[in-house]
């Protein structure tokens, strides 16, 4: 591998390995696979490398190296000590062959708040036109963004290292990589972390729902209780759950600014997700402050409408759906289904309704079936112990998903709990650090049950 000086502080290395597209035609197309990295601080003792999944789908792992704020502080100076830490921009995503499409196509994007068979048939049409789209401005790795060929790209880094086993840390949907390479090389896996776990055993469009909007309700009344004990929220003292439900409706109703642009409304689902985002951290006295000038704002004026512009040559790059809908069946039969799977995500979220998996499964409507990737439940035979770990409160991986993978890995996964909320686990205070960094150098999983307090 050919590296180079690379980092904001010029201290990291890239390179990129020249892969197939398709691994089934290993002398077929290829494309520019971008690997980052940073030597172990403390050579004389160093355990190996240790390879980053990236969440999303959607993140840059180079830049998880090369940056230091928000990049490579995210290891502990214990485990930079004693690895390399390497990490890559998965195919279709950043600097390795990102999924280019059409930028005017991109933004006219159909609202998920789909509310006839009219509207429903529009996003079809959409959908179809996208992808045809994205697919002649990428080229055939547009299909082959799925995370089983990753799998394959992450082994072809572990070769390319020169390391008889892989140290693998996935975070988000980098846990679902991990996962299938643990299914897939069993024997190559020294030791794995899989944080904040996506359950890909889920093969039903309902059960996702209901699922991920259940953790997104439960989020939504975390940052409820917390409001309501804290001075120092925007918000204490008064009605936050009758706040929100009229920021809902005005902004169902054109009423409401959007934060970003005060001179356009804010749609109902920008707003569900602007507070959806926030759970990651949580950021709940952002989102209250948020909330607070939203509730004392006034509609926006509208302006007089520009003339449409003829459609442009503009590109943008889309880093999630070729991903997500080769890895995931979600088909819904018709509008009649989708207003079905409404009612019922109303019902278990009436908070949080139109949450990111809402518009992940309207962004995937229509999509070629079979997927590339389909779900299953997970058969891993002969890998070495495998930690997971999950915030009780998690608003996109719930923390019964990471119970039923558990299930699924059986005497190979051992489950670390963060008994806090937030998206992501391993930085959520020294017990949860110590824990994981404890396993990574030494093999030996924490004892069942172990669990770290709320920080």
């Amino acid at each position: 591998m050919d590296w180079r000086a690379c980092g904001e502080d010029g201290k990291a290395e890239c390179a990129t390995l020249q892969l197939p597209v398709d691994w089934s035609r290993p002398d077929g197309p290829t494309f520019g696979f971008a690997i980052a990295r940073r030597k172990a601080l403390d050579p004389a003792h160093r355990a190996g490398t240790l390879v980053f999944g990236p969440g999303g789908p959607g993140d840059s792992g180079v830049q998880r190296v090369t940056q230091v704020e928000n990049g490579i502080e995210r290891f502990s100076d214990r485990l930079r000590r004693r690895f390399d830490i390497v990490s890559f921009d998965p195919r279709g995503i950043g600097a390795s062959h990102p999924v280019t499409c059409s930028a005017d196509l991109m933004k006219s994007a159909p609202s998920p708040m789909i509310k006839s068979a009219k509207e429903f048939e529009a996003t079809l049409a959409h959908n179809e036109r996208l992808r045809a789209d994205c697919r002649e401005r990428t080229g055939p790795l547009y299909d082959h963004a799925d995370t089983l060929s990753t799998v394959r790209d992450v082994d072809a880094i572990r070769a390319a290292l020169g390391e008889p086993k892989l140290t693998f840390h996935g975070s988000s949907y980098g846990t679902l990589l991990g996962e299938m390479y643990a299914e897939t090389f069993p024997k190559r896996v020294r030791a794995m972390v899989l944080e904040s776990v996506d359950d890909h055993s889920i093969t039903d469009t309902g059960q996702f729902l209901t699922s991920e909007l259940v953790a997104a309700q439960d989020s939504f009344e975390q940052f409820v209780t917390w409001c309501n004990r804290t001075k120092d929220c925007a918000l204490h003292g008064k009605d936050v759950r009758a706040i929100w439900r009229d920021l809902r409706a005005r902004a169902s109703r054109g009423e409401l600014p959007d934060p970003s642009d005060p001179a356009t409304a804010l749609p109902e689902f920008g707003l569900v997700l602007m507070a959806y985002k926030s759970f990651y951290g949580p950021d709940w006295a952002e989102l209250a402050k948020n909330l607070a000038a939203l509730n004392a704002s006034k509609p926006p004026k509208p302006a007089a409408k520009p003339a449409a512009s003829p459609a442009s040559e503009e590109t943008a790059t889309d880093p999630f759906t070729a991903q997500f809908c080769s890895d995931w069946s979600l088909p819904v039969r018709d509008y009649d289904q989708y207003a079905q799977l409404m009612r019922r995500t109303e019902k278990v979220a009436p908070d949080m309704t139109f949450a990111r998996p809402v518009v992940a499964v309207s962004a995937c409507l229509g999509w070629p079936q079979p997927v590339r990737n389909p779900q299953h439940r997970l058969d891993v035979r002969g890998s070495a112990p495998i930690l997971l770990s999950n915030a009780v409160h998690d608003p996109a991986t719930p923390y019964a998903w990471a119970k039923n993978v558990t299930r699924q890995l059986g005497r190979t996964g051992r489950l670390l709990t963060y008994e806090g909320a937030g998206h992501g686990s391993y930085n959520r205070g020294p017990c949860m650090q110590n824990t994981i960094d404890a396993y990574l150098i030494t093999e030996k999983l924490p004892p069942r049950g172990k669990t770290c307090p709320a920080q």
